[in-house]
């Protein structure tokens, strides 16, 4: 019966990855995620492997599709070599989300591309180099004193700082190595949180809020950041939708991230379709009973005719 089960690959950075002699601290998060995740697809009639993004090229023709859930090392330098063994997987497995899908997905100018269709974002200017003229002519733009400088390749706050106008200016190796977007602080980001809404197929899942711990601004848990469970209104699963909307695709998965504005309108901060944590300990259930794990595994098992 088991060799019967479509094989998937599960793609994670080394360094997450049991038995690396550099673990991240957010290590626990794979496993919190494989606990739902192998028994979820398991029932859906596939077998879940974990395999390094690196190995995946070598390996894809082993698989029936490849998800690059937990690459959460490929922004950091390591893009090139990322997206060319991707480029190669595709060739030989299906990889989720599409090849072109997280090539578009990987710089955030898209963010800039979503507006121009008429999702909410937060306003940004995109620079090709990070430098003080330019981060104050941006907030002059934005009638801001503070700001977010983050790469347009990155993730998880990596190379991420926040700067306040008359502050001593962050040194080269604290921001980001090549291209940026800076963006006007949002002080909701420390009051309220940032909001989090899951969707497998099109179709929601769960939600949640994530905040910072007290005098920070960054919501990842290896700063501190705490997440709750949080069931949007109408209203917001209707905004969230519409983001989704503009696409003129479907992602097999994809997490839609806000913050508030100041107009308390939710802004879209991120549409993470690459390797997004899914926070299945938000969605009902346990093991194979979760049913964000469930809800994805149906979806993917329909796209391979299980």
């Amino acid at each position: 019966m088991a060799n019967e089960f479509k094989k998937i690959a599960l793609l994670a950075s080394g360094n997450l990855i049991p038995g690396h002699p550099d673990l991240r601290e957010d290590s626990f998060e794979l496993e919190e995620e494989m606990g739902k995740l192998v028994p979820a697809f398991a029932a859906h009639g596939m077998e879940l492997v974990l395999v390094n993004w690196r190995d995946a090229a070598a390996r894809a023709q082993e698989f029936d599709a490849v998800l690059p859930l937990l690459v959460w090392d490929y922004f950091e330098n390591n893009e090139e070599a990322f997206f060319s063994a991707m480029a190669k997987v595709c060739q030989k497995s299906e990889l989720f989300n599409r090849f072109d899908v997280l090539q578009w997905n990987a710089n955030k100018s898209y963010l800039e591309e979503l507006g121009h269709r008429g999702a909410a974002i937060i306003p940004a200017v995109t620079v090709d180099k990070v430098s003080e003229a330019r981060v104050l002519r941006a907030m002059d733009k934005f009638g801001t004193d503070k700001v977010v400088i983050k790469p347009d390749v990155g993730g998880g706050a990596w190379r991420q700082v926040l700067y306040t106008r008359g502050a001593a200016f962050p040194s080269a190796d604290k921001l980001p190595p090549n291209g940026a977007l800076i963006q006007p602080f949002l002080k909701s980001v420390k009051e309220e949180g940032e909001y989090s809404f899951l969707y497998f197929g099109g179709g929601f899942s769960h939600g949640l809020v994530k905040r910072a711990k007290e005098g920070d601004y960054r919501i990842q848990s290896i700063y501190g950041g705490r997440e709750e469970a949080y069931i949007p209104t109408t209203a917001e699963r209707a905004q969230a939708r519409s983001v989704l909307d503009v696409l003129d695709f479907t992602p097999l998965y994809a997490r839609v991230d806000f913050l508030r504005g100041d107009d308390d309108r939710l802004l879209l901060i991120e549409l993470e379709m690459i390797e997004p944590y899914l926070y299945l300990p938000f969605a009902d259930g346990e093991g194979a009973e979760n049913k964000g794990a469930q809800k994805l595994a149906k979806v993917l098992a329909k796209k391979l005719g299980i």
